[in-house]
């Protein structure tokens, strides 16, 4: 998901918040799938509100950190902006496509950081699958949640037994034709 907001005027994101650079007019926030969104940003906001280069090794660790929420079943989206003097299109041209705009605003993202959220499963599920399986039902779960996560949550509910990694579950990627 993207938004752009115009920051005008402003020396910084938000009241002590990270400094933006001198005419930045416009910000585009950028949330998603940590290993999508990481994977674009070339820079970081650190704890000081300096911007530094994000490396691989750097983007490794903070995989590391995603891995770890997602098998405590937290749902973790990474946070980016790209800072900008101006639209890198017209923003009044509706023949811009949101995919087109989308493209052009993602580029050099500058991570921001880490949001990890719990939602808890509905009560009843847990005892429900287990209903299933005694009925000799094979229960399976479609999410669009990381894998990690997925497959924390579907041991929370007991899809997957506790002695069940990974490669009890796939990412729908593989269900792709070629993918």
């Amino acid at each position: 998901m993207l938004t752009a907001m115009d920051v005008s005027g402003r020396d910084t994101l938000y009241p002590g918040g990270p400094k933006l650079a001198p005419g930045t007019n416009y910000v585009a926030v950028c949330k998603g799938a940590p290993n999508y969104i990481i994977d674009i940003c070339e820079t970081f906001i650190d704890e000081s509100g300096n911007v530094g280069p994000l490396t691989a090794s750097d983007k490794a660790n903070i995989m590391k950190i995603v891995d770890d929420y997602s098998s405590q079943a937290l749902r973790v989206l990474a946070i980016a902006i790209n800072p900008m003097q101006s639209f890198p299109f017209d923003p009044q041209d509706e023949d811009v496509s949101t995919e087109t705009k989308f493209q052009h605003c993602r580029k050099e993202l500058q991570l921001v950081g880490l949001v990890a959220s719990i939602d808890p499963e509905r009560d009843g599920v847990k005892e429900s699958v287990q209903e299933a399986r005694g009925a000799s039902i094979r229960v399976v779960m479609i999410t669009g949640d990381y894998l990690k996560t997925a497959v924390a949550i579907a041991k929370n509910i007991t899809i997957l037994n506790d002695d069940e990694g990974e490669d009890a579950a796939c990412d729908c990627a593989k269900l792709r034709p070629g993918g």
